[in-house]
């Protein structure tokens, strides 16, 4: 049965790693939903954030997969209920059609948007949510002309007390540690 799966990849920044890991996900037809990347708590180390719609069979092969090249530290999946996830959301809409209808600012006091800059011709109102939330203000804000929209990559952390990253980098510390005083003993 398919569902939404964020799959987070920690990596090396390293030029054209964004292609490899989206042909994995391209040779297994699956399509990417959103992505973000950002610098991840780890100096050095970025984190990818993907959606995409699959079965858990396929998403576990595709994380072993992912792992496998030489740049990427660790890839993890999770289902919603495991994360706290937002996106944020652009709506650029005609000023007037702002001053002139009462009920505009209405919808966006019950969404609690924010307008981010107002000019003559435009308005730009911000809003963070789910993805779901970002389109119903945009359903709602369609009637009153919306001039551009953009919404981003979900981003996401996950709900265990620690970064699962940090837990696999001090097992490999520790790891290499033991391996370091087998040889030595010998």
């Amino acid at each position: 049965m398919s569902k939404l799966y964020t799959v987070t990849v920690f990596t090396e920044n390293r030029v054209g790693l964004l292609n490899q890991i989206s042909i994995i996900f391209t040779r297994r037809c699956l399509n990417i939903e959103s992505l973000s990347v950002s610098p991840s708590s780890i100096p050095g180390i970025h984190k990818f954030t993907i959606t995409v719609w699959s079965d858990h069979s396929t998403i576990a092969k595709v994380t072993k997969q992912i792992e496998k090249r030489i740049e990427v530290l660790r890839s993890l999946f999770y289902t919603d209920d495991e994360l706290v996830y937002q996106e944020i959301a652009l709506y650029k809409v005609p000023t007037e059609q702002l001053l002139d209808e009462k009920e505009l600012e209405k919808i966006i006091r019950r969404y609690n948007a924010r307008i981010l800059e107002m000019d003559r011709t435009f308005t730009v109102i911000e809003m963070t949510g789910h993805s779901d939330e970002t389109s119903a203000l945009f359903n709602d804000l369609k009637k009153y002309g919306i001039l551009q929209f953009v919404r981003s990559g979900r981003v996401a952390v996950t709900k265990t007390d620690e970064e699962l990253l940090n837990m696999y980098l001090e097992n490999q510390e520790k790891r290499l540690k033991r391996i370091e005083q087998q040889c030595s003993n010998q």
